[in-house]
């Protein structure tokens, strides 16, 4: 059976928030389960430094992220779990992708434009050279699947043309990778504006929090009396009402909405109840983790093997692109 290849990367940003965990490692657990599909998970280390960046903790962000997934689920003998950095087979075929692009198309990308705004002091060829990267990250295993979000659908266009452009002009086989949605859930910032994020104060919640911390965290959600004519769509209690039928289930929330358009909700009793049922959640992926931090040999073990797996990969995917722009499959003098 040809199974389908799917590539997804985690940016090294370090541990994990609670929107990490629904938006992206459910959904990347989900299809490492399904028989047909053939995984390629990786830290994306390098696209980490297209942006401002620690050298100090860098490797150290990139373990912790990898820690939180696998507590989280993912499954080595399932996926392919590597680091970006060490199958270096990704910057070779970025340079050749570099060859059919254009420097105008990269800097006119809204993403692009975007990150020049965040950090007008750092727009390097990193930065512009981001989606190209991306694509290799992609097609060097000739994934056709990439679940990630809608804002990243510029760069999946960037990797489609790629494709088209090295198939057509050198007779290439890639495939043109689609964009797939995996069945997450959304959970926006605490603060009730946006989503939730680890660069904004107040917006997230950790998987390595305990009971206390995630109590706290709830309890600085705004809120308003408990009491309207009408369930907010927006704002702290949106997000609130939103969270408690994650953890503790529709019928829950609706108790809730129902009380607010009634007799009222006293918000601490629900912050308290929901911290519970968030802490219930994460407290296994906690346990798990902590096993693992003081497993470090067998973290290295599955980065190493995942690296040596997708290495052989991408070393093909090179050999064949080598061949077909005229130079030495092999890369090497004979």
């Amino acid at each position: 059976m040809n199974k389908t290849r799917v590539l997804a990367g985690m940016r090294s940003s370090g541990r994990l928030h609670l929107g990490n965990y629904l938006g992206a490692a459910k959904g990347m657990i989900a299809l490492q389960n399904k028989n047909n599909n053939e995984c390629f998970y990786m830290v994306a280390d390098l696209h980490t430094m297209t942006t401002p960046f620690d050298k100090k903790t860098i490797r150290a962000q990139s373990i912790d992220v990898i820690l939180d997934y696998l507590a989280a689920g993912l499954d080595p003998n399932k996926s392919t779990i590597f680091i970006q950095s060490e199958v270096p087979e990704h910057i070779e075929l970025s340079f050749y992708f570099s060859t059919v692009v254009s420097l105008a198309k990269m800097t006119h990308l809204p993403t692009f434009k975007e990150k020049v705004r965040e950090n007008p002091d750092f727009v390097s060829i990193a930065l512009v050279n981001y989606p190209v990267l991306m694509a290799a990250d992609i097609l060097i295993y000739k994934a056709e699947l990439v679940p990630v979000g809608i804002d990243q659908e510029p760069h999946l266009e960037v990797a489609r043309d790629i494709a088209k452009k090295m198939n057509g002009t050198f007779g290439t086989n890639f495939p043109e990778p689609k964009r797939f949605t995996t069945k997450g859930e959304y959970i926006p910032s605490l603060t009730g504006e946006g989503k939730m994020s680890k660069s904004i104060e107040g917006s997230y919640i950790l998987l390595t929090d305990n009971y206390e911390q995630i109590k706290s965290r709830l309890a600085k959600v705004p809120t308003d009396s408990g009491r309207g004519n009408k369930i907010p769509e927006s704002g702290g209690v949106a997000v609130l009402f939103k969270a408690v039928e994650i953890f503790e289930g529709k019928e829950k929330a609706e108790e809730y909405k129902k009380a607010y358009l009634g007799k009222g909700i006293q918000y601490k009793n629900l912050k308290e109840n929901l911290a519970k049922a968030i802490y219930s959640e994460l407290k296994p992926i906690q346990e798990k983790r902590k096993k693992l931090e003081k497993n470090t040999d067998y973290v290295e073990q599955i980065l190493v093997s995942g690296a040596q797996k997708a290495r052989t990969e991408a070393q093909k995917t090179i050999s064949e692109v080598r061949s077909k722009l005229g130079l030495n499959p092999s890369g090497v003098l004979s």
